[in-house]
């Protein structure tokens, strides 16, 4: 069976779009995403499973590319067959991840 190797590979910090619409009190060295750091690996091994540690938000944006990728499926705009590359939808601090299929 085949699982899918997920790679924080950019963390996004809108500015911008955080000092006109949100409404939390960021701290002034928040550069992004809290919860996540740009080398940050997670592993899935069923593609009906939040992989643990994963936001379920970011997840709910991504489930879709992971599902493709691990079973076989490629995207015809990215360079390496069996690899996509995808965001979660926060507007103000997105996170792009790097979804890779791993043979066992």
């Amino acid at each position: 069976m085949s699982k899918c190797k997920i790679t924080v590979v950019k963390r996004l910090f809108n500015k911008d779009l955080i000092d006109d619409y949100c409404s939390l009190n960021l701290p002034p060295q928040c550069t992004g995403c809290p919860k996540k750091r740009e080398g940050q690996v997670f592993y899935v091994e069923n593609h009906n499973e939040v992989p643990e540690g994963f936001c379920s938000w970011a997840w709910a944006d991504i489930q879709r590319d992971v599902t493709t990728v691990m079973f076989g499926g490629s995207f015809p705009w990215i360079k390496e067959k069996g690899m996509a590359i995808a965001c979660c939808t926060d507007g103000l601090m997105p996170v792009v991840f790097k979804i890779e299929k791993v043979e066992e």
